[in-house]
């Protein structure tokens, strides 16, 4: 027991959070029991052995990462559910639905707290910065900057005869009497 709870004090708040869902899956499957409830009891014990792997350090690498495997079974727990919806009572489908949906939900928190593809990082070893964060920019005292020097202007003035314009098109003088 001891080992236990050791174990779950390794854990982040997310895989606390999956943990304890899948252990309630687990449970909502007293009662009437078929392939279903197997397939839901085998989905909570994985989650369950992900989780202490993780927590005890072995390091391995899941295609997309332990969040989105954590909400995948959370989904798949779901719908194993709903295809039993009638056979069970209403209050022990509501408790298996709550329960996959807490894995659903700790799955997504996971894999936004980490990316796909990642690694846990090593002990003693810095974590690395998250995907999203922008790398800082040096302070500007560091360098300094000149202002730019002001565009070129002149000023148009229209010659002899010429009618203004706004700009860009060529004008021709117009012969007097062309209106």
């Amino acid at each position: 027991m001891a080992e236990l709870a050791r174990t779950f004090r390794l854990l982040n708040l997310e895989q606390k959070a999956a943990a304890v869902g899948a252990v309630l899956l687990a449970v909502s499957t007293f009662g009437p029991f078929s392939l279903v409830e197997v397939a839901e009891i085998l989905v909570a014990l994985g989650v369950l052995a992900l989780l202490r792997a993780r927590a005890l350090g072995k390091r391995f690498h899941l295609p997309f990462g332990d969040g989105t495997v954590i909400a995948a079974a959370g989904a798949w727990a779901g719908a194993l559910i709903v295809v039993r919806l009638f056979d069970r009572p209403l209050g022990q489908n509501l408790l298996a639905l709550a329960c996959a949906a807490i894995l659903v939900l700790a799955g997504v928190r996971e894999r936004a707290k980490r990316p796909p593809d990642d690694l846990p990082p090593e002990a003693g070893a810095p974590p690395p910065a998250p995907a999203r964060e922008r790398r800082p920019r040096p302070p500007a005292a560091e360098a300094p900057t000149e202002p730019l020097p002001p565009p070129e202007f002149e000023p148009y003035k229209p010659e002899e005869g010429e009618q203004l314009r706004l700009g860009g098109e060529e004008s021709k003088p117009q012969p007097p009497g062309d209106a």
